[in-house]
């Protein structure tokens, strides 16, 4: 991509994320991300109406004086987005390829976080770790962020997710939100998913393209698996290949449904035939209903 066509990409996605957030979703994303936790702010001397609860004993113990610890409630939040861009995002048969789709939800939500002062980094991962950009404030650096994801030049590559989970276990010292953007065509990562999600506030967001789901009627045509290299011949007028082919992805993507609420991960499938805005709007409902 040359860097003019580059720019006006990334111009239009902030254009269509900015309206995004300000019309559907600003206040619903502040009211569920935001104080989240509490954080330390001093120790003081005991005073007559202090909780005891809150008493530091091990300060009390060396001055001789009862001392407490107080906290205050933590305002800034922290948004990583784990997105896996291998060889499997690229392909699409409505509006756009399932990696672009994934850089512009990346986007909508950076914009959102930026306009409430909110920390956003990215991890960008294949079947190794390609990107890393620490979190920070600011939209300078939220479109930092969207240029890499939209400039990220694909290798053929396959995925890794618990190696990419287990990455951001480590360079996230402190409770996050971190939004898992896939495919999910892998499935072995259900214990490193589940070991982020004690530590962190891990979202995962499936991204799919219809095809995946349904097969249409179009004849003899052929497959090449982007991240193998296989390819094969299929009949798609057979019905009943459809319909073994519907039915299989349908019972895979109810699987992986299913293992995430096993976990107590949250999800918010996106299409690449769909509007994703309303389904982040609805996510948001769902969210702070639980508050």
């Amino acid at each position: 991509m040359l860097p003019e066509e580059l720019l006006k990409k990334v111009r239009a996605i902030q254009i269509m994320s900015t309206r995004a957030v300000d019309a559907s979703f600003a206040g619903q994303y502040e009211s569920v991300f935001k104080g989240r936790g509490m954080q330390f702010d001093e120790v003081r001397e005991y005073q007559p109406g202090d909780d005891i609860r809150d008493i530091d004993w091990n300060v009390t113990a060396r001055t001789g004086k009862p001392y407490i610890k107080r906290f205050v409630e933590e305002r800034e939040m922290t948004i990583l987005f784990a997105v896996d861009l291998s060889a499997s995002g690229a392909f699409g048969t409505v509006n756009k390829m399932k990696n672009e789709l994934s850089a512009e939800f990346c986007a909508v939500l950076a914009f959102a976080a930026a306009k409430n002062n909110d920390k956003v980094g990215l991890v960008i991962f294949t079947d190794e770790i390609e990107l890393y950009i620490p979190p920070k404030k600011g939209s300078r650096h939220v479109l930092r962020v969207i240029r890499e994801l939209l400039a990220f030049e694909m290798p053929k590559r396959k995925t890794n997710i618990p190696m990419a989970l287990d990455y951001v276990a480590k360079v996230l010292p402190k409770k996050a939100t971190v939004f898992v953007v896939s495919d999910f065509i892998e499935t072995d990562f259900k214990k490193s998913l589940g070991l982020l999600n004690r530590r962190h506030d891990v979202i995962a967001v499936p991204v799919r393209d219809r095809v995946e789901m349904t097969m249409p009627n179009i004849g003899l045509i052929e497959l090449q698996d982007a991240e193998t290299g296989e390819i094969i011949m299929i009949d798609t007028s057979s019905t009943a290949f459809r319909s073994q082919y519907s039915d299989s992805n349908t019972r895979n993507f109810d699987d992986l449904k299913s293992m995430m609420r096993s976990i107590n991960v949250d999800s918010i499938p996106i299409y690449t035939d769909k509007p994703y805005v309303q389904d982040l709007v609805q996510f948001f409902h769902m969210r702070h209903g639980r508050r």
